[in-house]
């Protein structure tokens, strides 16, 4: 009896292909996880971009029907600053921007009234300048109540006891003014010093040394960098205004100082000014 044996089968080579297909579906997945993260973080990526706009008072509108971006034109270098003049204070009374346009002290002309806004950019150039000249350190700023305070320290700009400009800080004292030429703005210039009595033959106390200061600065204002004597005054405080306790070194040097105060309109109120005087 004969015995009836299947066909042999061939040896099936495409199995491959069922691996190979697996791969590419993984890997199909795993584009698209990549693809779908990657959109997570360009969302983000806007988010932060319009958060840094709005913080850095960039206000880039977008055009109709497009997302808006960030232009080149509208970034600025944002310096290293020190900590000491990272934060700008700003308090709950600040005073608003006051009018636009105003002839104040007389030979201001058609000048803008710096207010709030103004006082910002001011201070965001200067401490741009100062970090390009390497005066960061020599130089605070703050914004206060009476408008923008430009405190320049006694290490910076004069030898102790001495009531002299240094050479060395000339070039950078005139870069701030120029600054602050194109606002019609009244500005006081206030010295101060700390409470060690001074022993000088040529100032009687430390209220000579901080009013001498004082006026120094305004004549090269006045001099060397343009400014109208008209919106000018000068202060001289002694010890009598510290910024801190006088207790240490490091705290009475931060006391010795000339504050250049760029007064908002309800602060310079109070300033004397000229009058028209008719006889009688």
């Amino acid at each position: 009896m004969a015995i009836k044996r299947e066909p042999e089968k061939h040896a099936n080579h495409e199995r491959w292909l069922v691996s190979y297909g697996d791969f590419l579906t993984l890997l199909f997945a795993v584009f698209v996880a990549m693809y779908a993260m990657g959109q997570t973080d360009k969302k983000k990526a806007e988010e932060l971009t319009q958060s840094l706009r709005e913080s850095f008072g960039y206000s880039t509108q977008a055009s109709a029907g497009q997302k808006g971006v960030l232009q080149s034109h509208d970034i600025k270098p944002i310096p290293a600053i020190k900590p000491e003049m990272a934060v700008i204070p700003i308090t709950d009374r600040m005073p608003p921007a006051g009018p636009r346009q105003g002839n104040v002290g007389g030979g201001a002309g058609s000048k803008q009234m710096a207010g709030e806004k103004e006082f910002r950019e001011m201070a965001s150039a200067i401490e741009a300048y100062l970090v390009k000249q390497g005066f960061q350190n020599k130089v605070a700023l703050s914004i206060t109540q009476r408008g923008l305070v430009i405190s320049l320290k006694e290490a910076g700009f004069f030898d102790s006891g001495s009531a002299k400009l240094k050479q060395a800080s000339v070039a950078t004292l005139q870069g701030i003014a120029e600054g602050l030429q194109q606002y019609a703005n009244r500005f006081r210039v206030e010295g101060h010093t700390d409470s060690v009595p001074i022993r000088s033959s040529e100032f009687r106390s430390n209220w000579e040394l901080s009013t001498a200061r004082a006026t120094n600065v305004i004549h090269f204002l006045v001099e060397s960098a343009g400014l109208s004597p008209n919106v000018l005054s000068a202060v001289g405080y002694g010890e009598y205004q510290p910024l801190v306790a006088n207790d240490t070194p490091e705290q009475r040097a931060k006391n010795r100082r000339v504050d250049i105060v760029v007064l908002a309109a309800e602060a310079a109120v109070g300033e004397a000014r000229s009058e028209t005087r008719t006889s009688h």
